[in-house]
């Protein structure tokens, strides 16, 4: 991996924020905190922070994928498929992550409205056409529906992954022929044929009983969180580890990295902050204990994010992955139906 000094960053930067070049209807990059909320696009400013996030893990490593999951509206001005493509924020993003789109929607195991389906993949379609990988996540787990699930995003052209579980607690074991596994050596997005989402290690007691099970694995592209549950964060050593299949060839390990919520579980957590909220912590979630909206647009989560040695996007960069992998993207959702 190429490693860029941050002086270039910092250069790239400062010509992305004139907005010299900038699609029409496309903000630039920095993000104006004064406005009110009846003057903020929330869309405008989520597609800015995650083109923010991209420009600084490039520039600092080249090679490093930038993936949002959902939030596929994000893609178009008007968040339809017929309209005018977000240039620069397709430009600035690597691929797209897509849950429930076949099975999941509304429960596990149930298959996904047409209706809803149809929408996804039109706005899907405008980023695969902008030369991103989309890779689908379903949730089922009747042997029928794994099979339809897999057949009908490789007949998308997607790269599929099927979770048995909401929970994302075990590493699901397909037959070799259903999820195409190989030995090729999968060196970009574009190789791969299927991959692991691959993130609550509650049932391991210890991390190297995860990383021997990641380890046994063929899959050829593995997405999985900094943290194990006590806290501590794999090693740059054992990433690197996890880059070899159990036959031997290269795989590209990811790293999940959530965005448009805090968590109240991660390292950047202060005591207080639930009761005593700083500026841009919204209300806890109601269906996810422990995770709050954020106001992604103001400067000090972004500084959270990124930017120092103990931000989270810098210590996953620092780790050796081969690129982030971000949730809660659709935050912008929430905003505009306050």
């Amino acid at each position: 991996m190429i490693r860029v000094p941050i002086v270039h960053f910092l250069m790239m930067l400062a010509l992305i924020a004139t907005g010299c070049g900038r699609h029409k209807g496309e903000m630039a990059q920095t993000v104006n905190e004064d406005v009110t909320p009846e003057q903020r696009n929330y869309r405008n400013d989520m597609r800015g922070f995650i083109r923010q996030i991209s420009a600084y893990a490039k520039a600092r490593d080249s090679s490093f994928y930038v993936i949002p999951q959902n939030g596929i509206e994000l893609v178009t001005d008007t968040g339809y498929a017929d309209g005018s493509p977000m240039l620069h924020y397709l430009n600035a993003i690597d691929g797209n992550g897509q849950e429930n789109l076949h099975y999941g929607y509304h429960s596990d195991n149930s298959k996904t409205p047409k209706r809803s389906k149809e929408y996804m993949k039109g706005l899907l379609a405008v980023s695969q056409r902008a030369g991103n990988t989309i890779l689908v996540i379903d949730y089922c787990s009747s042997e029928k529906k794994i099979a339809d699930a897999f057949d009908q995003s490789y007949s998308e052209g997607y790269v599929p992954f099927v979770a048995t579980e909401r929970n994302l607690t075990v590493i699901p074991k397909f037959g070799e022929r259903r999820y195409r596994e190989n030995t090729r050596n999968i060196r970009s997005l574009a190789d791969a044929e299927n991959f692991l989402f691959f993130l609550n290690y509650e049932r391991f007691e210890s991390k190297p009983e995860v990383l021997n099970a990641i380890a046994r694995s063929n899959y050829d592209i593995v997405f999985i969180d900094l943290f194990f549950h006590d806290g501590t964060t794999f090693s740059a050593e054992e990433v690197q580890r996890l880059k070899t299949k159990a036959n031997g060839s290269e795989r590209l390990v990811c790293c999940y990295m959530s965005i448009g919520e805090a968590e109240d579980y991660r390292y950047y957590w202060k005591k207080g902050w639930a009761t005593n909220r700083p500026s841009w912590l919204e209300k806890e979630n109601k269906r996810w204990a422990g995770n709050y909206k954020v106001r992604y647009w103001e400067k000090d989560w972004q500084g959270i994010i990124m930017g120092s040695q103990n931000a989270y996007l810098d210590k996953i960069i620092d780790t050796g992955f081969d690129g982030v992998y971000l949730d809660i993207v659709d935050a912008f959702e929430y905003f505009e139906s306050k």
